[in-house]
């Protein structure tokens, strides 16, 4: 079985499509040729800045001839839908056979489809992919009809046998001819030279200084520059954004380790890093005994005869040109910060549009201070400081850094509020008031930074649900899905007990004076709801990793079974809610728990059909003067023991306490049933036994809704 080896050699493609595109080609390629019937062992695809490669081992060296049976017109059927059918099959009359079937005599047409060689398939369907690729942004060039990422100028295509002999594929697109023939590095191999297998490919293609696969560039960068770095006694930042761009940079990367010149090294170590990898791709080197940015490693694609001292010297002129702005905008902001106050910064902001029906950025900021004065309490903090910290939380928006490097806002934040003479609460708040912004990212716990946080992010979905702009689908352009995850994060991983109803209602309904109150309808309540539910949605995909089914969060959110989930009581205490979850989930995964559902499920099914059978409801409690045998009697002494336990742990929120109570009702509830006969013909005792499913019922549902739980 032969293996195939595809390169398509362009000029640089750039480093954010690489990965895409390499998988792109794999994924559409196997699949066309399994689709013209090839079968393969195995494919893996590579990306350089100049080439696209894939190697496809175990290939089929010939599609499979195939035989069908097609069922066509009756006999007497009229003669064009006869030829029709013969069009169609590509057969002739005499090929036809006449069969007997219900409907009565039919023709019969057996098609034959004769395998082709892998090289005919290869060549058909590779053409397809290269003209139809799916490049984000693609070019024509010259005078063809092809349409790629950068010029495409050779197209490599073999079939290697078992032997090792190499066969072309013979194609052509756009008068780019496949052929055998690759090159390497731009400078110093740039000669074409033939291959005739993968592993020739990838060997060659090292000596002509090409490293195919992007993992073994990325590792070879961060392996250098480590040791450069650890040699002189520094660290280098990790950044695997950047290193992954970088290694789509180059194809031979040689690293360099710059100094940062004197005049810049007062910089904050977040404007050095974020300049350098923004304007230069360069890894920011840090001294480990004074966490100061101060040199600084770049990649570059060659080995130069200086030993890169030529490359580093221009790179740090224009380096240093770089953070001569970055300097400068720095200088002007504290400057700024000492004659007005961060909120004399902060001023420019009303100036400033947040959104065309919920005011400018300074009328946010008037809500969030409201509402984190409000939110201060509940998390330990002071009221004043609260507000205080949220007035001047979007002040760095203002400055110039932010201006320059949007994604320092709340950095910058923190070091103008340091260099004000503000509490350090407040400058920590100013930067962890955005957190966190991704599930990786860390929750803050300081309470200040909380109240602020939380305030943040509920004035953002408030505001959004007020206007009727929600999420649709995949698009969620206000990132309200992210800020919902950020209110259930905050919660959650700082325990907090917080009543979020409470707060969207206040949030809604006591700005009459402020910017939302035009939105602030006889509908408000049903928005909050509907806010709830979509935190809910948020929570159950945050829980899913903990293996916490969104049917046991579904029962512990409708806990009577018949308010919609975001208006039961407690249903907006997410860390009540959580904790309620997790000791049920732990519950159900035992052999107790289990049981003790399936026999609720029995109760709770019997019951529903005696009551819409008879038309009334049993809840009008059981006696057991009437129970009839030991078991029957054992059931109501063991509900009489669990009813307090499970009442009396839930009111102190002991869920694991109130799950051990309802186990002690698995085994007489299994004898009950195992003994009993509900639907008894005396219709007295048949009322009590149903009464009796009621109160089993009733006890279950105040733990949680189980009709709600799957199995």
């Amino acid at each position: 079985m032969p293996d195939l080896l595809i390169e398509l050699f362009s000029e640089e493609i750039p480093a954010r499509m690489q990965a895409r595109a390499a998988e792109d080609l794999r994924a559409r390629m196997t699949d066309a040729l399994v689709e013209a019937g090839l079968t393969y062992a195995g494919a893996v695809a590579f990306a350089t800045p100049r080439r696209l490669a894939l190697t496809v081992q175990g290939l089929s060296a010939a599609s499979p001839t195939l035989r069908e049976e097609r069922k066509g017109p009756r006999v007497d059927a009229p003669e064009k839908a006869i030829e029709g059918f013969l069009r169609g099959a590509g057969v002739s009359r005499e090929d036809l056979e006449i069969r007997n079937e219900k409907k009565g005599r039919v023709y019969v047409a057996t098609v034959t489809r004769p395998g082709r060689p892998a090289a005919e398939i290869v060549a058909e369907e590779l053409e397809k992919l290269i003209r139809s690729f799916p490049w984000p942004k693609s070019m024509r060039w010259g005078s063809g009809s092809l349409r790629w990422v950068r010029p495409l100028h050779s197209i490599l295509c073999i079939l290697t046998d078992e032997g090792g002999g190499a066969q072309v594929v013979e194609m052509e697109v756009d008068g780019i001819r496949a052929g055998n023939l690759t090159r390497g590095h731009r400078f110093t191999a740039p000669d074409a030279f033939s291959v005739v297998s993968f592993d020739d490919y990838t060997a060659k293609l090292k000596r002509a200084h090409v490293v195919l696969d992007a993992d073994e560039r990325a590792g070879a960068i961060w392996h250098d520059a480590t040791n450069r770095a650890f040699a002189a006694g520094f660290e280098v930042v990790e950044d695997r954004g950047l290193l992954a761009e970088v290694a789509g940079l180059v194809e031979w990367p040689v690293v360099l380790m710059g100094e940062i010149g004197d005049d810049f090294l007062d910089l904050p170590a977040e404007v050095l890093q974020t300049s350098m990898r923004e304007h230069q791709k360069f890894f920011s080197v840090r001294n480990p005994a004074t966490g100061q940015i101060e040199r600084f490693v770049t990649v570059a694609n060659i080995e130069a005869a200086d030993h890169g001292a030529t490359i580093l010297a221009g790179n740090q002129k224009v380096l240093a040109a770089r953070l001569s702005d970055a300097k400068f905008f720095w200088e002007n902001d504290l400057r700024t910060v000492r004659e007005k106050g961060l909120e004399g910064m902060a001023e420019g902001l009303r100036d400033v549009t947040f959104h065309n029906k919920l005011g400018s950025q300074a009328d946010r900021v008037e809500r969030i201070a409201a509402l984190a004065r409000e939110i201060a309490p509940l998390v330990g903090a002071k009221p004043d400081l609260a507000a205080e910290a949220a007035r001047v939380c979007k002040a760095d928006l203002q400055s110039e850094m932010v201006g320059e490097f949007p994604e320092l806002q709340g950095v910058m934040g923190r070091y103008y509020a340091q260099a004000a003479g503000l509490a350090p609460e407040i400058a920590a708040a100013c930067e962890e008031h955005y957190k966190p912004l991704g599930p990786g990212d860390t929750v803050p716990s300081a309470p200040v930074s909380v109240a602020v946080a939380l305030a943040d992010k509920i004035d953002t979905l408030a505001g959004f649900w007020a206007i009727d702009e929600k999420p649709t689908g995949s698009k969620d352009p206000y990132a309200l899905r992210r800020a919902a995850l950020g209110v259930i994060r905050l919660v959650l991983g700082n325990g907090l007990r917080v009543n979020l109803t409470d707060l969207f209602e206040s949030h809604f309904a006591t700005r009459d004076a402020g910017t939302l109150a035009p939105f602030f309808d006889d509908a408000y309540l049903a928005k909050i709801i509907d806010l709830l539910a979509f935190l809910h949605d948020r929570l159950k995909v945050h829980l899913r990793d903990e293996g916490i089914r969104h049917d046991v969060i579904d029962a512990c959110l409708s806990l009577d079974g018949s308010a919609p989930a975001g208006a039961t009581p407690g249903n907006d205490d997410l860390t009540l809610l959580v904790h309620r979850a997790r000791a049920l989930g732990d519950f159900l995964k035992t052999d107790d728990g289990e049981n003790l559902l399936q026999g609720f499920k029995r109760a709770n099914n019997i019951l529903r059909q005696a009551e819409e059978k008879d038309g009334v409801e049993y809840s009008y409690g059981a006696d057991v003067k009437f129970a009839e045998t030991d078991e029957e009697r054992a059931l109501f002494a063991a509900l009489d023991r669990a009813e307090p336990q499970i009442t009396q742990a839930l009111e102190a929120e002991d869920f694991a306490a109130a799950m051990a109570a309802m186990a002690a009702l698995r085994a007489p509830i299994d004898a009950f049933f195992d003994a009993v006969q509900v639907n008894a013909d005396n219709a007295v005792i048949r009322r009590n036994r149903l009464n009796l499913l009621n109160r089993i019922r009733t006890i279950c549902l105040q733990a949680a809704d189980l009709t709600q739980v799957a199995g």
